[in-house]
């Protein structure tokens, strides 16, 4: 299981000033990307981040009612893959088929709301399942540990997909993903709010190694 931190920024010089951070301790990040509508937060124009040049590889998760027409819009060579919402309005397979085509991996977010039922189908057309354990929008969510049963059971029924979370992951709880089988936590607030990120990063690669090699 990987950390993976997760940029969130209404302003995009923020934006800037937390990559240039994560930079100093980590390869890969998650950007969030916000419409306002989808959730309530909106994020600086997307379009800003085919101008940040950076040694970090990326993915962008879209929490926006149009994924389609923001897809298009970024073309940053460190992005390698996009996730958007099963629950947004758009031909999920269609525009999967589009960021594979594109030579990027495509990916599908749930929201805490949403069974496994509902995307049982529509999940077989991506590589990442990246399920919600908040509710989305802002850093600091609760976690929500009833999520973990819907986690679990896609982690048996996509033995071969990337599944990861995303919310309210810590210290504390990040053994409850790593026994459920989760491939990457997508931690934000608890390493950029607060103390120094580098050193927050570093408490959960450290807690994580303690799970991998118990003793």
């Amino acid at each position: 299981m990987k950390v993976v931190p997760s940029v969130l920024a209404e302003d995009f010089d923020d934006f800037v000033r937390t990559m240039r951070l994560a930079e100093s301790f980590t390869d890969y990040v998650q950007i969030d990307v916000m419409d306002g509508f989808f959730v309530n937060t909106r994020s600086f124009d997307p379009g800003l981040i085919d101008t940040l040049v950076t040694p970090l590889s990326f993915e962008i998760h879209m929490m926006v009612e149009d994924p389609a027409g923001l897809a298009e819009k970024i073309h940053n060579r460190g992005l390698s893959r996009i996730i958007f919402h099963f629950e947004s309005v758009t031909d999920h397979a269609g525009l999967a088929d589009k960021i594979r085509g594109r030579g990027l991996s495509p990916g599908l977010a749930v929201r805490p709301e949403t069974t496994l039922d509902m995307v049982r189908s529509t999940a077989e057309h991506f590589d990442t399942l990246l399920f919600l354990t908040v509710y989305p929008g802002r850093y600091g969510g609760a976690f929500l540990p009833e999520t973990m049963t819907k986690v679990s059971g896609a982690r048996r029924a996509f033995p071969e997909k990337t599944i990861g979370v995303d919310g309210g992951v810590s210290t504390d709880n990040i053994g409850t993903f790593y026994d459920a089988g989760v491939d990457y936590v997508c931690v934000g607030s608890r390493i950029f709010m607060g103390g120094r990120p580098k050193d927050n990063y570093a408490r959960f690669t450290n807690r994580l190694n303690e799970l991998q090699h118990p003793g």
